[in-house]
């Protein structure tokens, strides 16, 4: 729902994709990340603001890609760091 919206209100379609994190608790979720010119923000809901994805504290497992159904592996980052699980 959240995507349609941004779609009706003019974001272009390529712009959002959906992510896979870890939240700080551990519980892994889907956040909506939004690929800007000013860089990438998390739309969450569990946050009344939009972050860019360094300042979160999530750890990034993957991502819709460009295609279709692709998802694009993210290395479980968190501000640019690499974490082995």
């Amino acid at each position: 729902m959240k995507r349609r919206r941004l779609v009706e209100a003019g974001f272009p379609r390529r712009a959002l994709r959906m992510t896979v994190v870890i939240d700080e608790e551990g519980a892994g979720r889907s956040v909506m990340m939004v690929r800007t010119n000013r860089g990438d923000f998390i739309l969450d809901n569990k946050r009344n603001a939009i972050l860019p994805w360094q300042k979160t504290n999530y750890v990034y497992i993957k991502r819709k890609g460009n295609e279709g159904s692709h998802w694009a592996s993210l290395g479980c980052r968190t501000r640019g760091r690499y974490h082995g699980y």
